[in-house]
Protein backbone atom coordinates (compact mmCIF):
# COMPACT_ATOMS: atom_id res chain seq x y z
CA UNK A 1 0.00 0.00 0.00
CA UNK A 2 1.48 3.31 -1.08
CA UNK A 3 2.11 6.43 1.55
CA UNK A 4 -1.35 8.17 2.06
CA UNK A 5 -0.43 11.62 1.28
CA UNK A 6 -1.68 12.76 -2.75
CA UNK A 7 -2.53 15.67 -4.30
CA UNK A 8 -5.90 16.50 -6.07
CA UNK A 9 -5.59 18.43 -8.87
CA UNK A 10 -9.33 19.85 -9.99
CA UNK A 11 -8.92 20.74 -13.62
CA UNK A 12 -12.43 21.71 -13.46
CA UNK A 13 -11.74 24.56 -10.36
CA UNK A 14 -9.07 25.86 -13.24
CA UNK A 15 -11.59 26.12 -15.78
CA UNK A 16 -13.96 28.19 -13.28
CA UNK A 17 -10.93 30.51 -12.05
CA UNK A 18 -10.46 31.00 -16.13
CA UNK A 19 -14.25 32.07 -16.29
CA UNK A 20 -13.47 34.42 -13.23
CA UNK A 21 -10.40 36.05 -15.17
CA UNK A 22 -12.76 35.85 -18.21
CA UNK A 23 -15.48 37.75 -16.57
CA UNK A 24 -13.70 40.35 -14.67
CA UNK A 25 -11.10 41.13 -17.65
CA UNK A 26 -11.75 43.68 -20.57
CA UNK A 27 -8.61 42.19 -22.89
CA UNK A 28 -6.81 38.84 -24.01
CA UNK A 29 -5.91 36.51 -21.52
CA UNK A 30 -1.94 35.52 -20.68
CA UNK A 31 -2.27 32.29 -18.39
CA UNK A 32 0.65 32.60 -15.99
CA UNK A 33 1.63 28.87 -15.81
CA UNK A 34 5.13 28.71 -14.81
CA UNK A 35 6.66 26.72 -12.28
CA UNK A 36 5.70 23.84 -13.31
CA UNK A 37 2.14 25.52 -13.36
CA UNK A 38 2.63 27.06 -10.20
CA UNK A 39 3.23 23.21 -8.53
CA UNK A 40 0.00 21.76 -10.33
CA UNK A 41 1.85 20.33 -13.61
CA UNK A 42 2.48 21.99 -17.32
CA UNK A 43 0.63 19.95 -19.49
CA UNK A 44 -2.30 19.52 -16.99
CA UNK A 45 -2.91 22.96 -16.37
CA UNK A 46 -2.17 23.86 -20.01
CA UNK A 47 -4.92 21.42 -20.84
CA UNK A 48 -7.78 22.85 -18.65
CA UNK A 49 -6.80 26.35 -19.67
CA UNK A 50 -7.10 25.69 -23.16
CA UNK A 51 -9.35 29.02 -23.94
CA UNK A 52 -6.90 31.07 -22.87
CA UNK A 53 -5.36 33.53 -25.71
CA UNK A 54 -1.61 32.85 -24.59
CA UNK A 55 0.70 30.94 -21.97
CA UNK A 56 3.18 32.65 -19.94
CA UNK A 57 5.99 31.20 -18.69
CA UNK A 58 10.02 31.16 -18.14
CA UNK A 59 11.79 28.15 -19.27
CA UNK A 60 11.96 27.77 -23.01
CA UNK A 61 12.30 23.89 -22.50
CA UNK A 62 8.60 24.09 -21.60
CA UNK A 63 7.11 26.39 -24.01
CA UNK A 64 8.77 23.41 -26.25
CA UNK A 65 6.88 21.25 -24.36
CA UNK A 66 3.59 23.19 -25.14
CA UNK A 67 4.27 23.43 -29.20
CA UNK A 68 5.03 19.81 -28.96
CA UNK A 69 1.83 19.18 -27.69
CA UNK A 70 -0.24 20.95 -29.78
CA UNK A 71 -0.60 24.49 -28.34
CA UNK A 72 -1.10 27.12 -30.62
CA UNK A 73 -1.37 30.11 -28.57
CA UNK A 74 0.90 32.80 -28.04
CA UNK A 75 3.71 31.34 -25.75
CA UNK A 76 5.40 34.18 -23.94
CA UNK A 77 9.02 33.35 -22.36
CA UNK A 78 8.51 35.89 -19.45
CA UNK A 79 12.16 36.71 -18.79
CA UNK A 80 13.35 36.32 -22.45
CA UNK A 81 16.16 34.28 -23.95
CA UNK A 82 19.23 33.60 -22.36
CA UNK A 83 21.80 33.16 -25.43
CA UNK A 84 22.20 33.51 -28.56
CA UNK A 85 21.55 29.66 -28.95
CA UNK A 86 18.05 29.91 -27.63
CA UNK A 87 16.96 32.11 -30.62
CA UNK A 88 17.12 29.58 -33.05
CA UNK A 89 14.16 27.42 -30.77
CA UNK A 90 12.54 30.59 -30.43
CA UNK A 91 12.08 31.01 -34.21
CA UNK A 92 11.76 26.97 -34.85
CA UNK A 93 8.92 26.90 -32.17
CA UNK A 94 7.21 30.33 -32.92
CA UNK A 95 7.95 32.02 -29.12
CA UNK A 96 7.29 35.37 -28.19
CA UNK A 97 9.55 36.56 -25.96
CA UNK A 98 10.60 39.46 -23.78
CA UNK A 99 12.82 41.99 -23.87
CA UNK A 100 14.38 43.41 -20.74
CA UNK A 101 18.00 44.44 -21.69
CA UNK A 102 20.50 46.30 -24.17
CA UNK A 103 22.32 42.56 -24.39
CA UNK A 104 19.27 40.88 -25.20
CA UNK A 105 18.76 43.21 -28.37
CA UNK A 106 22.33 43.03 -29.18
CA UNK A 107 21.73 39.26 -29.68
CA UNK A 108 19.14 39.35 -31.80
CA UNK A 109 21.21 39.46 -34.87
CA UNK A 110 21.14 36.00 -34.19
CA UNK A 111 17.66 35.34 -34.72
CA UNK A 112 17.35 33.06 -37.98
CA UNK A 113 14.23 34.90 -39.85
CA UNK A 114 12.89 38.39 -40.51
CA UNK A 115 10.02 40.55 -39.46
CA UNK A 116 8.69 37.21 -37.85
CA UNK A 117 9.49 37.82 -33.64
CA UNK A 118 7.33 39.47 -31.58
CA UNK A 119 8.55 40.96 -28.40
CA UNK A 120 7.01 42.21 -25.32
CA UNK A 121 9.28 44.92 -24.29
CA UNK A 122 9.39 45.48 -20.39
CA UNK A 123 9.46 48.51 -18.45
CA UNK A 124 10.77 48.55 -15.41
CA UNK A 125 7.78 50.81 -13.52
CA UNK A 126 9.09 50.57 -10.04
CA UNK A 127 10.11 46.90 -9.23
CA UNK A 128 13.20 47.44 -10.15
CA UNK A 129 13.74 43.69 -11.39
CA UNK A 130 13.66 43.62 -14.69
CA UNK A 131 13.07 46.10 -17.23
CA UNK A 132 14.63 49.38 -19.24
CA UNK A 133 14.45 52.13 -17.37
CA UNK A 134 11.70 54.77 -18.26
CA UNK A 135 14.35 56.98 -19.69
CA UNK A 136 15.77 54.00 -21.65
CA UNK A 137 12.48 52.88 -23.09
CA UNK A 138 12.99 55.27 -26.56
CA UNK A 139 16.43 53.91 -27.00
CA UNK A 140 15.42 50.55 -27.12
CA UNK A 141 11.81 50.98 -28.96
CA UNK A 142 13.89 52.40 -31.80
CA UNK A 143 16.38 49.84 -31.57
CA UNK A 144 13.55 46.73 -31.90
CA UNK A 145 11.57 48.83 -34.84
CA UNK A 146 14.75 49.12 -36.73
CA UNK A 147 15.45 45.40 -36.37
CA UNK A 148 14.59 42.91 -39.05
CA UNK A 149 14.13 40.30 -37.24
CA UNK A 150 10.79 42.11 -34.98
CA UNK A 151 7.51 41.91 -36.50
CA UNK A 152 5.34 43.11 -33.25
CA UNK A 153 6.16 44.97 -29.92
CA UNK A 154 3.54 44.83 -27.00
CA UNK A 155 4.64 47.20 -23.92
CA UNK A 156 5.11 45.36 -20.55
CA UNK A 157 5.31 46.25 -16.70
CA UNK A 158 4.43 44.64 -13.41
CA UNK A 159 2.99 46.12 -10.39
CA UNK A 160 4.66 46.12 -7.26
CA UNK A 161 1.14 46.92 -4.81
CA UNK A 162 -1.50 45.94 -6.81
CA UNK A 163 -2.55 44.05 -3.61
CA UNK A 164 -1.90 46.36 -1.11
CA UNK A 165 -3.70 50.15 -0.58
CA UNK A 166 -1.19 51.54 -1.89
CA UNK A 167 -2.47 50.91 -5.49
CA UNK A 168 -1.40 50.95 -8.87
CA UNK A 169 -2.05 54.93 -9.32
CA UNK A 170 1.85 55.80 -9.75
CA UNK A 171 3.06 53.28 -11.79
CA UNK A 172 0.22 53.29 -14.21
CA UNK A 173 0.84 56.88 -14.59
CA UNK A 174 4.02 56.16 -15.43
CA UNK A 175 3.28 53.50 -18.18
CA UNK A 176 0.46 55.78 -19.79
CA UNK A 177 3.05 58.74 -19.81
CA UNK A 178 5.40 56.58 -21.51
CA UNK A 179 3.08 54.16 -24.02
CA UNK A 180 1.61 57.78 -24.91
CA UNK A 181 4.33 58.12 -26.93
CA UNK A 182 3.73 54.66 -28.94
CA UNK A 183 1.13 52.88 -30.83
CA UNK A 184 1.52 49.45 -29.44
CA UNK A 185 -0.51 46.60 -27.05
CA UNK A 186 -0.05 46.85 -23.66
CA UNK A 187 0.03 43.96 -20.75
CA UNK A 188 0.51 45.27 -17.02
CA UNK A 189 -2.33 43.82 -14.94
CA UNK A 190 -1.42 40.39 -12.93
CA UNK A 191 -3.96 38.86 -10.88
CA UNK A 192 -4.76 41.31 -8.64
CA UNK A 193 -4.46 44.32 -10.43
CA UNK A 194 -7.13 42.46 -13.52
CA UNK A 195 -9.50 42.16 -10.38
CA UNK A 196 -9.84 45.13 -8.76
CA UNK A 197 -8.25 47.97 -11.41
CA UNK A 198 -10.22 48.06 -15.14
CA UNK A 199 -7.81 50.69 -16.06
CA UNK A 200 -4.87 48.24 -16.25
CA UNK A 201 -6.59 45.48 -18.40
CA UNK A 202 -4.46 47.21 -21.92
CA UNK A 203 -4.28 44.41 -24.72
CA UNK A 204 -3.40 41.33 -22.45
CA UNK A 205 -3.93 40.22 -18.88
CA UNK A 206 -1.70 37.95 -17.08
CA UNK A 207 -3.62 36.04 -14.15
CA UNK A 208 -1.47 34.17 -12.50
CA UNK A 209 -2.55 32.52 -8.66
CA UNK A 210 -6.01 33.65 -8.93
CA UNK A 211 -6.60 30.47 -12.19
CA UNK A 212 -5.18 28.16 -9.21
CA UNK A 213 -7.89 29.50 -6.60
CA UNK A 214 -5.91 31.10 -4.55
CA UNK A 215 -6.96 35.01 -3.35
CA UNK A 216 -3.91 37.54 -4.83
CA UNK A 217 -5.86 40.05 -1.70
CA UNK A 218 -5.35 39.83 2.01
CA UNK A 219 -8.91 41.48 2.85
CA UNK A 220 -10.98 39.54 0.32
CA UNK A 221 -11.10 35.43 0.61
CA UNK A 222 -10.91 33.30 -2.70
CA UNK A 223 -14.95 32.23 -2.28
CA UNK A 224 -16.08 36.06 -2.21
CA UNK A 225 -14.36 36.43 -5.77
CA UNK A 226 -15.55 33.17 -6.93
CA UNK A 227 -12.47 31.35 -6.99
CA UNK A 228 -12.46 27.69 -6.54
CA UNK A 229 -9.17 24.92 -5.18
CA UNK A 230 -7.31 23.70 -7.96
CA UNK A 231 -4.90 21.46 -5.73
CA UNK A 232 -6.01 19.50 -2.17
CA UNK A 233 -3.21 18.31 -0.34
CA UNK A 234 -4.40 15.44 1.67
CA UNK A 235 -2.88 12.39 4.17
CA UNK A 236 -3.95 10.53 6.67
CA UNK A 237 -3.68 9.82 10.27
CA UNK A 238 -1.14 6.61 11.16
CA UNK A 239 -0.41 6.61 14.26
CA UNK A 240 -1.98 8.26 18.07
CA UNK A 241 -0.48 9.69 20.91
CA UNK A 242 -1.84 10.27 24.07
CA UNK A 243 -0.19 12.98 25.86
CA UNK A 244 0.32 13.68 29.79
CA UNK A 245 0.83 17.66 30.88
CA UNK A 246 4.56 18.34 30.38
CA UNK A 247 4.94 16.22 27.12
CA UNK A 248 6.38 17.41 24.19
CA UNK A 249 5.99 17.59 20.46
CA UNK A 250 8.25 16.45 18.16
CA UNK A 251 11.95 18.12 17.62
CA UNK A 252 13.14 20.85 19.63
CA UNK A 253 9.76 20.98 22.05
CA UNK A 254 8.10 23.38 20.56
CA UNK A 255 4.94 22.29 21.84
CA UNK A 256 4.53 20.98 25.48
CA UNK A 257 1.37 19.78 26.55
CA UNK A 258 -0.72 21.83 29.48
CA UNK A 259 -3.18 18.84 30.35
CA UNK A 260 -3.92 15.22 29.11
CA UNK A 261 -4.16 15.64 25.57
CA UNK A 262 -4.56 13.34 22.16
CA UNK A 263 -2.51 13.68 19.18
CA UNK A 264 -2.17 12.14 15.73
CA UNK A 265 1.00 11.95 13.72
CA UNK A 266 0.24 12.74 9.93
CA UNK A 267 2.29 11.37 6.91
CA UNK A 268 3.20 14.76 5.77
CA UNK A 269 6.41 16.48 6.43
CA UNK A 270 8.94 18.99 4.78
CA UNK A 271 10.06 16.84 2.62
CA UNK A 272 6.71 16.53 0.88
CA UNK A 273 6.61 20.63 0.30
CA UNK A 274 5.03 21.54 3.66
CA UNK A 275 6.57 24.38 5.38
CA UNK A 276 8.80 23.74 8.40
CA UNK A 277 8.60 26.86 9.49
CA UNK A 278 4.63 26.68 9.88
CA UNK A 279 3.77 27.38 13.89
CA UNK A 280 1.51 25.53 16.46
CA UNK A 281 -1.95 26.39 15.73
CA UNK A 282 -1.85 26.60 11.99
CA UNK A 283 -5.22 24.97 10.51
CA UNK A 284 -5.59 21.83 9.56
CA UNK A 285 -9.09 19.53 8.56
CA UNK A 286 -8.84 16.24 10.23
CA UNK A 287 -12.28 14.10 8.85
CA UNK A 288 -13.90 17.65 7.56
CA UNK A 289 -13.27 19.35 11.06
CA UNK A 290 -11.17 22.12 12.08
CA UNK A 291 -8.06 21.51 14.37
CA UNK A 292 -4.56 22.67 14.86
CA UNK A 293 -0.80 21.85 13.82
CA UNK A 294 1.04 20.96 17.24
CA UNK A 295 4.57 20.75 17.52
CA UNK A 296 7.95 21.27 14.84
CA UNK A 297 7.65 19.88 11.18
CA UNK A 298 9.43 16.83 10.62
CA UNK A 299 11.14 15.41 6.93
CA UNK A 300 8.48 12.84 6.84
CA UNK A 301 5.61 13.91 9.63
CA UNK A 302 3.20 16.37 10.96
CA UNK A 303 1.19 16.01 14.74
CA UNK A 304 -2.10 17.12 15.18
CA UNK A 305 -4.11 18.14 17.78
CA UNK A 306 -7.44 15.49 18.05
CA UNK A 307 -8.16 16.18 21.77
CA UNK A 308 -11.55 18.06 20.62
CA UNK A 309 -11.99 15.27 18.45
CA UNK A 310 -12.86 11.59 19.96
CA UNK A 311 -14.05 10.17 16.72
CA UNK A 312 -11.10 10.81 14.71
CA UNK A 313 -8.61 8.33 15.13
CA UNK A 314 -6.24 5.88 12.92
CA UNK A 315 -6.90 5.93 9.11
CA UNK A 316 -8.78 9.87 9.55
CA UNK A 317 -8.52 12.26 6.33
CA UNK A 318 -6.19 15.26 6.79
CA UNK A 319 -6.42 17.92 4.86
CA UNK A 320 -3.55 19.83 4.61
CA UNK A 321 -4.77 22.84 2.07
CA UNK A 322 -7.25 22.92 -0.68
CA UNK A 323 -11.01 21.59 -0.47
CA UNK A 324 -12.52 23.23 2.65
CA UNK A 325 -8.89 24.70 3.92
CA UNK A 326 -7.81 28.04 1.68
CA UNK A 327 -3.93 27.72 0.57
CA UNK A 328 -3.58 31.39 1.47
CA UNK A 329 -4.69 30.94 4.93
CA UNK A 330 -2.33 28.12 5.89
CA UNK A 331 0.35 30.57 4.41
CA UNK A 332 -0.70 33.08 5.99
CA UNK A 333 -0.84 31.36 9.68
CA UNK A 334 2.82 29.91 8.65
CA UNK A 335 4.66 33.51 7.48
CA UNK A 336 4.36 32.89 3.89
CA UNK A 337 2.34 32.85 0.61
CA UNK A 338 -0.04 30.71 -0.89
CA UNK A 339 2.30 30.92 -4.16
CA UNK A 340 5.15 29.22 -2.15
CA UNK A 341 2.93 26.43 -0.97
CA UNK A 342 1.96 25.36 -4.28
CA UNK A 343 5.19 25.61 -6.10
CA UNK A 344 6.72 23.62 -3.27
CA UNK A 345 4.98 20.59 -3.72
CA UNK A 346 7.88 18.18 -4.02
CA UNK A 347 8.33 15.05 -6.46
CA UNK A 348 7.24 12.49 -3.82
CA UNK A 349 3.45 13.29 -3.51
CA UNK A 350 1.56 11.54 -5.89
CA UNK A 351 -1.19 13.61 -7.93
CA UNK A 352 -4.48 12.68 -8.54
CA UNK A 353 -6.92 14.25 -11.24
Amino acid sequence: MPRPIQALIDQNALENNLHVARRAASSRIMAVIKADGYGHGLLRVAEALAAAEGFALLDIQDAVRLREAGYRQTILLLEGFFDAADLALIAAYELTTVIHSNWQIALLDAYPGRGTLDVWLKVNSGMHRLGFSPEGVNAAMKSLRAHAAVREITLMSHFSHADEPRGVSLQLALINEIASEYRVARSLANSAALLRYPATHGDWVRPGVMLYGASPFADTSAQQLGLKPVMTLSSRIIAIQNLQAGDEVGYAGVFRADRTMRIGVVACGYADGYPRHAPNGTPVLVDGRKTQLLGRISMDMLCVDLTALPDSGMGAQVTLWGQGLPVETVAAAAGTISYELMCGLTARVPVRL
